[in-house]
């Protein structure tokens, strides 16, 4: 079996779901790259006690790794380096050089700070140097050093503990060196060779992929040889698979039974996301003509431009976005004709499609998107339920800039959940409609 991990997430705040978990998803995925089985996640409050506990339990579950995150800072609550020592049985020592180096990166704080007590900051300074004896010490990237500890004594056979800062911008760094340490080293080569597989599909439910799992048995693929999963995300089905080496032929054939069951739904067979998919097309990547794009949404309220642009890159095809939530805007910026939403309704194909037009010809792009719709919770009628979202793309010829015929592809969609599902949802169709509209034949 392959060297197994646990992560132990530490914070109130975390725990409160004040502050979003970012640190256990990221480990994870760095674990899984190195073949390390992550067997559990934790979250836990700064109390002493429950973080020994959550340490406790992974012992005794006999990983060989447990990567803790969190607790580390100057305060008072921040202790998880004295609880890590205490559970491996190892003194807390004041590591004087540490404390020194830790007191250089604090200076220049200081004299921004003028009336900071000086003593006050040493003894902050000496408590983040306090670490257990035969630590392997990790440089601090922010004023917090991380720690690598084995365990000693009757502890001497438990798991390495990696203790790494909450602040993600501090934990991924310093995750890195921590790979370099000897007992780190030591867990990795016990890790296996895994590989894995992302398939991503749209337009389909769940059930379905659970049926082709057990045709692809019935049909003979050899599935114990394949950790298959299944995910609703974002209105997309995600089915990723992971195996050994061995394990490649039958994911081959897995891979060929879901494309022939599912090849009108299934988009990526390589993890590319439809994000990626559509910078792809827009970028002229995909054999098919660079073009520019441009978004005019009400319901979305620039969702969608958020999702256009947050690929590095998105200058070169994004020319710009209209929020039109009123109807006057719809009118003053988006060039929908005022009788239209007298007409048909601010939520209707006729304004759906305007939009697509007026964001194209206001920002001079090859492509528009409008969006209108029923977000909710309130304001949906019989006729146009909360959930309701029409969806239209203009397409012009590649650099028309706004200019001459436009061809639309249009759609309405139910789509369930809360408001914030329902806005976050239309934006995963509209990608999508964006690839059928542009994506070659």
């Amino acid at each position: 079996m392959s060297a197994r991990a646990g992560i132990v997430v530490t914070g109130t705040e975390v725990l409160s779901g004040r502050v979003n978990d970012r640190n256990g998803p990221w480990l994870a995925e760095r674990l899984q790259a190195l073949g390390i089985d992550l067997a559990q996640i934790l979250i836990v409050g700064d109390r002493p006690g429950d973080i020994e506990a959550a340490l406790g339990f992974m012992a005794a579950e006999g990983l060989d790794l447990v990567l803790t995150s969190g607790g580390l800072g100057p305060t008072a609550d921040d202790l998880t380096a004295e609880v890590v020592g205490r559970f491996q049985n190892r003194e807390m020592v004041l590591d004087e050089a540490l404390s020194k180096r830790i007191a250089a990166i604090v200076a220049p704080l200081m004299k921004r700070w003028p009336n900071i007590d000086p003593e006050a900051v040493a003894e902050a300074n000496r408590k983040q140097a306090t670490v257990p004896e035969g630590a392997e010490v990790l440089e601090p990237v922010g004023t917090a050093p991380g720690l690598v500890v084995t365990g000693r004594g009757d502890r001497a056979g438990g798991p390495t503990i990696v203790v790494l800062p909450g602040p993600p911008r501090e934990l991924q760094p310093m995750w890195r060196a921590a790979q370099d340490t000897d007992a780190m080293r030591d867990v990795l080569a016990r890790a296996d060779e895994y590989r894995q597989g992302t398939l991503r599909l749209f337009g389909i439910p769940e059930s379905e992929i659970a049926e082709t799992l057990r045709v692809a048995q019935r049909d003979g693929v050899d599935m114990s040889s394949l950790e298959v999963t299944t995910c609703l995300k974002r209105g997309e089905v995600e089915v990723v698979t992971r195996y050994e080496p061995p394990g490649e032929g039958a994911y081959r054939d897995f891979t060929e039974i879901v494309r022939e069951r599912h090849g009108d739904t299934l988009f990526s067979e390589d993890g590319r996301t439809i994000d990626e998919i559509v910078a792809e097309i827009l970028r002229g990547e995909a054999g098919v003509p660079a073009r520019t794009i441009a978004t005019a949404e009400s319901c979305t309220g620039g969702l969608l431009a958020a999702r256009l642009t947050d690929l590095a890159g998105s200058s070169d095809y994004v020319r710009g976005a209209i929020v039109a939530y009123a109807n006057d805007v719809k009118v003053s910026a988006a060039a929908v004709p005022a009788e239209l939403i007298e007409r048909h309704g601010a939520v209707s194909q006729e304004v759906g499609e305007a939009l697509a037009r007026g964001a194209r010809e206001r920002l001079e792009a090859d492509v528009g998107v409008g969006i209108t719709g029923v977000a909710g919770p309130g304001g949906g009628t019989e006729e146009k339920p909360v959930g309701l979202v029409w969806l239209s793309v203009a397409v012009g010829a590649p650099g028309a800039a706004g200019g001459g015929e436009a061809e639309l592809l249009t759609r309405s969609v139910n789509l369930p959940g809360g408001r914030a599902d329902i806005r976050d949802r239309a934006t995963t169709v509209a990608m999508h409609l964006v690839r059928r509209a542009l994506a070659p034949a």
